[in-house]
């Protein structure tokens, strides 16, 4: 059976989120927002790209930072809503330098910085 991105379930505005992933470790790296086309791109290209909403307009993950994302696997979820991105990922993920925009923990009710900016 092919795969169709225009299968999957966008919301009212033509976007799924995506969830990138390191598909050596399994950290969740990032999240951000896909149409159709970013979709398309990604697929043909092995190259992440997402949908800008702030800009609309399409984003090559690291195109200008350097800190690319290539994709190694893709996962749909059971209700075809949310896409499951397993990447190599070249550098941090985030634009706050970081590995992973996750660094933020809630303990006991209180915000808790876990990782630096990376270096270099």
């Amino acid at each position: 059976m092919s795969f169709d991105p225009l299968s999957l379930n966008y919301d009212a505005n033509g976007l799924i989120p995506a969830i990138a992933q390191d598909h050596e470790s399994g950290e969740v790296l990032m999240m951000a927002w896909m149409n159709a086309e970013s979709l398309a791109r990604t697929l043909a290209t092995g190259q992440v790209t997402y949908w800008s909403r702030s800009r609309q307009a399409f984003w090559a993950k690291g195109e200008t930072s350097g800190h690319v994302q290539k994709l190694v696997g893709l996962r749909v979820d059971c209700d075809r809503d949310c896409l499951l991105m397993q990447v190599d990922q070249v550098g941090p993920a985030c634009h706050t330098n970081r590995r992973s925009c996750f660094y933020t923990a809630v303990v006991d009710g209180a915000e808790k910085i876990t990782a630096d900016p990376m270096r270099g």
